[in-house]
């Protein structure tokens, strides 16, 4: 069976990364974004996807870190488009938990007091809903990060930046959701889990539809 892997390079004036992915892998990574809180968002992201992630960026964290984050989701959706390939045969939607509807796309990962939701769908063509921060969450966010030491250059509304860029470039429809949650730590590593369970879900190979298209386009 053909692997499904890839490296990609993107480099720019703020961003300098490289990637080598499997697709079809263990969950091992190798994460270097100088950026810690990102490096184990990525980590976790590797190994809840089961999936192998080497990525190396060097950005312009003296300038913030809106373009290291955003950047590394860009090219991690490229990674995973050039892996998937023309798609055939994969099960195309991220479906997860639900006994009585198992190909509605979601997946739903606790992570303490908070609850998140991913859905995903390599349809070709890129798309966010983002309900990842609630009002309530949104004020205690807020207010950590107001507190948050100086050395830190992760900001969580960062998160969204990321998935965006994601979306884009893997050319998926991604709604990601927050249901319930008051940490900002366990917020965005909830959202982060159910993102990787739902694309180990979507990116698995169907056997009923072996060398097909899971569309009635002819094209995804």
């Amino acid at each position: 069976m053909k692997l499904r892997s890839s490296k990609i390079k993107r480099h720019t004036l703020e961003t300098r990364i490289s990637i080598r992915f499997n697709l079809d892998g263990k969950g091992r990574s190798k994460i270097r974004t100088g950026i810690p809180f990102f490096d184990h968002m990525l980590t976790l992201f590797a190994r809840h996807a089961t999936v192998d992630l080497d990525l190396r960026c060097d950005g312009d964290l003296e300038v913030d870190a809106h373009h290291t984050v955003e950047d590394c989701g860009i090219a991690l959706g490229q990674a995973i488009a050039t892996a998937l390939g023309d798609k055939r045969g994969i099960r195309r939607y991220g479906h997860g938990f639900h006994p009585k509807n198992p190909f509605t796309g979601e997946a739903y990962v606790p992570m303490d007091e908070c609850l998140a939701r991913c859905v995903v769908d390599f349809s070709g063509r890129p798309f966010l809903v983002w309900r990842g921060l609630g009002r309530f969450a949104q004020k205690n966010i807020s207010e950590a990060e107001k507190k948050q030491d100086a050395s830190s250059s992760f900001r969580f509304g960062l998160a969204r930046e990321f998935f965006q860029g994601f979306a884009n470039e893997a050319r998926c429809n991604l709604h990601l959701e927050l249901l319930y949650g008051d940490e900002p730590h366990h917020i965005v590593e909830s959202l982060f889990k159910a993102f990787a369970r739902a694309v180990d879900a979507a990116r698995q190979r169907d056997p009923r539809i072996a060398g097909q298209l899971p569309s009635t386009k002819g094209k995804l």
